[in-house]
């Protein structure tokens, strides 16, 4: 069989299961625009098509077009991300809308290079939109389709590792039909989320067994290889929070690059004098301690250690960050991280 009828027998195979068991009915696909697919291929880099289909719809009925996601403040598209994680996802989209009017008429570019060049829109989500938007013949390669050809393949190295991730590319490439390409981008999309999972793959009634090499070496289970361990640093920190007597707390906005730029959060204290200077500020008590919380970033942990202040009356912190004395009915319209929230409607 040459390699031409290989990728026809794939891609037809394929085809056929997605249309039986494929995803037909997501709020994306109808209609299929390029805003809205570029918006769901964001939301749903490390986020499951489950939890990203409430987000995508409620974001589409405030923002249904890339000219108002442009004109929007960030607080508030940071506010209706809440909780989705990685903010900088929501940052980047909000950029490129920008850039889209400036630069490219309001719409999204069709041409890959201009558009892949976009803030937080890299190769293959570059493709996944112009495939499913406009048909163009693109490859992809998300974490569900490195699965795929890892295991078709029998690939036993690392698939992030860069001379792994070429032939990965070239394979996803050379497979590729020359009709109903939308289809075949979600296509592969589906059955790496629903069918060769992770865990528990569904081999036995796989379409590709015929072709796959991790199956045939009974290796499944170990491919695709998992990324070289490295050990996840802890970092500890205080978390203040003040609170008036009319139940206001303070939040201050986070300035520093990394997680949870641009969002609202409680103040933080590096050490018992620093914490001691904001709270004389305040005019605050020494604090109630709260129970700690440990929550979990891709790269490092956060050892969070919260403390209660009251104060008498909420006054200006003296600090350099933007600030604000909120309600709990505040929250909502608030960019807050999830265990910020979490923290702050768990108050007794």
């Amino acid at each position: 069989m040459s390699a031409g009828d290989a990728s026809a027998s794939f891609a037809d195979r394929l085809l056929a299961w997605f249309d039986t068991h494929g995803r037909h009915d997501l709020p994306w696909q109808h209609p299929r625009t390029p805003y809205r697919v570029w918006v769901s291929e964001v939301m749903l880099q490390q986020t499951q098509v489950q939890t990203v289909i409430g987000y995508f719809e409620r974001f589409l009925a405030r923002f249904p077009d890339l000219p108002s996601l442009a004109a929007a403040n960030e607080d508030d598209v940071l506010a209706l991300w809440s909780g989705l994680g990685y903010y900088s996802r929501a940052r980047n989209l909000h950029h490129a809308a920008q850039a889209c009017v400036a630069r490219h008429g309001g719409t999204l570019p069709e041409e890959i290079d201009a558009l892949s060049a976009l803030p937080g829109i890299g190769r293959s989500t570059a493709a996944a939109i112009l495939a499913q938007a406009h048909g163009q013949r693109r490859a992809i390669l998300d974490g569900n389709v490195k699965r795929v050809l890892t295991r078709l393949l029998g690939e036993a190295e690392w698939p992030g590792k860069s001379s792994v991730e070429r032939r990965l590319w070239a394979e996803a490439e050379a497979r590729l039909p020359h009709e109903r390409l939308a289809d075949y981008t979600q296509a592969l999309m589906d059955f790496g989320a629903t069918h060769c999972t992770a865990r528990k793959p569904r081999c036995g009634d796989c379409p590709m067994r015929i072709e796959c090499q991790a199956h045939a070496a009974d290796a499944v289970a170990r491919i695709p290889a998992r990324k070289p361990a490295k050990a996840t640093p802890t970092r500890a920190v205080r978390l203040l929070v003040f609170r008036d007597k009319e139940g206001r707390v303070l939040l201050e906005r986070r300035v520093a690059k990394g997680v949870w730029q641009g969002l609202w959060s409680v103040p933080e204290a590096a050490d018992d004098d620093a914490a001691k200077a904001l709270r004389a500020i305040l005019g605050a008590d020494d604090g109630t301690a709260l129970p700690a919380f440990l929550h979990a970033f891709s790269h490092y942990r956060l050892q969070a250690s919260p403390i209660l202040h009251r104060v008498r009356e909420a006054g200006d912190p003296g600090t350099a960050h933007d600030h604000r004395w909120v309600t709990p009915a505040d929250y909502a319209a608030l960019g807050l991280p999830r265990p910020i929230r979490t923290l702050l409607e768990s108050l007794p």
